[in-house]
């Protein structure tokens, strides 16, 4: 059976390769391949940024959890739990706009 595999698989190598062949000599086949192309680099990019706020929700999470932990500790310290709610609100309305 691996012997029919193998046909089978160096058949369909050999009808892509042909279809490649085929593709670049249609007119226009050269815009369209750019085209592809810009579109792959334009995903790339898009799941680079996406991976970058996944990292920063992580983070926003984080830094929320300790305002909460700060914000119900003494007074004496409310201070800094007071500053670092407006470190937060600052942050989380700045990744609003972008």
């Amino acid at each position: 059976m691996s012997a029919k595999k193998n046909d089978l698989f160096g058949r369909l190598a050999d009808l892509s390769e042909e279809a490649i062949q085929r593709l670049s000599d249609v007119p226009g086949a050269d815009r369209a391949m750019t085209a592809i192309n810009a579109l792959r680099e334009r995903t790339d990019e898009l799941q680079r940024r996406v991976r970058g706020l996944e990292a920063l929700e992580s983070r926003l999470a984080d830094l929320e959890q300790r305002v909460d932990e700060l914000s119900g500790t003494t007074s004496s310290s409310s201070s800094s739990g007071s500053t670092a709610k407006k470190t937060t609100t600052t942050k989380s309305s700045s990744a609003k706009k972008s």
